[in-house]
């Protein structure tokens, strides 16, 4: 049982997590655009050079929508659970990578106690089910740090690390772009100069580890130059990349943004984590060597990510594994105490308000969903296990039995709720709504589908297989609409008299929070 720890945990996270996996609608706002992406890139026969809508797509590099394509390949269509795994796994992967990588530093116990805080991280455990390349990105990015800790302290394997070193920032680079090769650089440069090893630096970022960079990123280059241009290349090199890190044209935000996200993203862990490391700076507690690296990733990349202009949460996730482990190495060398506890609480109190709080917000209109059996089941177990927790925390002297209840209970809750997707995917996705728009079409073809005041209605393609045409409210009202169906908000016609007074005379569809609006009829098929 203990050599086959991390194995029962990984079982338990996929079992707990399946639902969710399987039974979740594509979101709109990234996931449905990735699959038009890679529908679009099939069709084109492109591989290097992207196009979202006929317009070029440099934001992204090839890796995750080579997997996305690779699935409707092997599959016809895109599978929720198929490219699920590829957020899941790489998610399991890093647990494995930390947990051997700590394995001299922390007992087993220990060692379970940061794998199930992690995992339940909110962000992290959010990122190991939805469709996106940072999951895969943090995995080669936690492999490029561990392989140069067993280079710069002669560990195992030194030789092959020396190799594999530099293999995973080009795979990272080649899954989100530069901050796979940033994050290595800044936190190794930064930790071996304050070390002063300066021949280390050297010996790690020498002509072998830029000669596989280098090369790697030239051959990627010259392909995209090859299918795209010079003008994709130069938007991949430098739009992409120096504009966003100077002056974004997306996702701004202030010098502080990360000094406030690290709260919700490492929640409900976060209060427990930022009060143990800030207390090990303020009193100086002398680190060890692992310990400080660990501190030194998580310095660097706040600090590098803070300057950069460009800013969202997700972008921090390659410090959360570092975040955890340097938390509970810390914990296990001094007693607990009652702040420490008090941090623990706090979660356990939310956990024990969930059912109350469900049964208050299912009251109100938008928040009726939540009047779902599973969604007040999986609140009445983070309730349970909140209280359990409180219980530990009084009669026990250590923190892991509350904190394993609590990650228990998030875990499950998770599963638990999952069963309620296919109730709720009318509300998160346009599936359904696109599935009702082509059983109301003539077998032959589906009509001309306008869209008015959808958010990012143009992925719809994915599932109806033809290009939507979004029109303002104005051209609706004037009926420059025909022939085919509209799709607009039920709260635009509910709150505009112009609207209403349009699709007053045709044939009205209600799918979740959305009207389809038959604006010829069509012959339904059977």
């Amino acid at each position: 049982m203990k050599q086959n720890r991390i194995l029962v945990l990984a079982l338990a996270f996929l079992l707990a997590l399946m639902p969710v996996m399987i039974l979740r609608d594509f979101t709109p706002s990234n996931e449905l655009r990735y699959l038009s992406i890679a529908d679009e890139a099939l069709r084109e026969g492109h591989l290097f050079a992207f196009t979202n809508q006929g317009e070029p797509y440099a934001d992204k590099p090839p890796l995750y929508l080579w997997i996305i394509m690779l699935g409707k390949v092997l599959f016809g269509e895109h599978r929720m659970w198929f490219l699920a795994l590829f957020s899941f796994l790489p998610a399991l992967g890093i647990l494995c990578i930390m947990d051997h990588w700590t394995r001299q530093a922390l007992e087993e116990r220990n060692r379970t106690t940061a794998a199930l805080m992690l995992m339940t991280c909110g962000l992290y455990l959010g990122l190991a089910v939805f469709l996106r390349m940072d999951m895969l990105m943090c995995l080669f990015i936690t492999l490029a740090l561990y392989s140069f800790w067993q280079v710069q302290s002669g560990g195992e394997n030194a030789p092959t690390h020396r190799i594999l070193f530099p293999v995973w920032i080009l795979l990272a680079i080649f899954t989100k772009g530069p901050i796979g090769i940033l994050v290595p650089l800044v936190s190794t440069v930064a930790f071996l100069a304050v070390k002063h090893r300066w021949l280390d630096i050297v010996r790690c970022w020498g002509w072998r580890s830029w000669a596989i960079i280098g090369g790697g990123c030239a051959l990627w280059f010259a392909e995209v130059w090859l299918e795209g241009g010079s003008e994709y290349l130069n938007n991949l090199l430098f739009h992409q990349t120096l504009d966003r890190a100077v002056d974004a044209f997306h996702h701004k935000e202030p010098v502080w943004y990360y000094l406030v996200s690290i709260w919700y993203s490492l929640a409900p862990w976060s209060p427990l984590i930022v009060a143990i490391i800030g207390m090990a700076l303020l009193k100086r507690i002398r680190l060890s060597d692992l310990e400080q690296f660990f501190l030194t990733v998580i310095l660097t990349t706040l600090v590098m990510l803070s300057a950069f202009s460009s800013k969202i949460a997700v972008y921090l996730a390659p410090a959360f594994p570092f975040f955890v482990y340097l938390t509970v190495m810390i914990a296990a060398r001094i007693p607990t105490t009652r702040w420490m506890k008090a941090m623990v609480a706090l979660p356990a109190l939310l956990w024990i308000a969930a059912p109350a709080a469900i049964m208050v917000l299912a009251r109100q209109p938008e928040f009726a969903v939540l009047r779902n059996g599973w969604c007040v089941a999986a609140a009445s177990l983070l309730g349970l296990t909140g209280l359990a927790a409180m219980v530990r925390l009084y009669r026990d002297s250590s923190l892991h039995r509350s904190i394993a209840l609590l990650a228990s209970g998030t875990i499950l809750a998770s599963g638990v709720g999952g069963f309620a997707l296919p109730q709720l995917n009318v509300e998160l996705g346009y599936g359904s709504l696109c599935r009702e728009v082509i059983r109301l079409s003539s077998p032959e073809a589906v009509p001309t589908v306008y869209t008015c005041g959808i958010r990012r209605p143009e992925s719809m393609d994915v599932y109806l297989g033809e290009d939507v045409r979004e029109v303002s409210t104005e051209e609706v009202i004037q009926g420059q609409c025909t022939d085919g169906v509209l799709l607009l908000p039920a709260r635009m016609a509910e709150e505009n008299p112009d609207v209403s007074h349009f699709i007053a005379g045709h044939a009205c569809h209600r799918v979740g929070k959305f009207l389809i609006v038959e604006l010829k009829p069509h012959k339904r098929a059977v």
